[in-house]
């Protein structure tokens, strides 16, 4: 597996902002199904959720409940015909892995358990690519070996 990505890359796919394109761009030039793992799957339909949240609560935050709904059924569609695949890892080697990036990075950079997850999720599942717009996550992917195309 070529590719990982995390929750940025997803929300760039699935409802539109600034690098919407390019995380389109790359989603139809992949050879294969884009892979991820259920921590991610779990976070980004949170952040979907949240940001609905965040809309009734003030008005120039997030976005509205029917533009989550839509973004979410976009990715369960693309779930069911197989463009992205929710496969299982083992999550000791996982939990192990980020335990140790958490050790060398978490008291410098200041990592999200999150951010620590999907770095972890990808190294274990032999990814040599990273999929993200943040740029702290960037920085970690990148100092654990991985590219990031963008």
């Amino acid at each position: 597996m070529k590719a990982y990505p995390d929750t940025s890359y997803l929300c760039a796919l699935y409802r539109f902002q600034e690098n919407s394109e390019r995380a389109a761009s790359h989603f139809a030039a992949m050879p294969g199904s884009l892979v991820i793992a259920s921590p991610l799957l779990f976070e980004f339909r949170q952040s979907i959720r949240l940001q609905a949240w965040l809309h009734t609560k003030d008005r120039g935050k997030g976005y509205d409940k029917q533009t989550a709904l839509h973004a979410l059924a976009k990715f369960q569609n693309n779930i069911s015909t197989g463009a992205i695949k929710v496969i299982p890892v083992e999550w000791a080697d996982v939990a192990g892995i980020a335990e140790t990036i958490s050790s060398e990075f978490t008291w410098t950079s200041g990592c999200r358990g999150f951010d620590i997850l999907h770095v972890a999720t990808a190294l274990h599942l032999g990814s040599s690519e990273f999929l993200t717009f943040d740029r702290n996550q960037k920085k970690l992917a990148l100092a654990k070996g991985l590219t990031v195309p963008f």
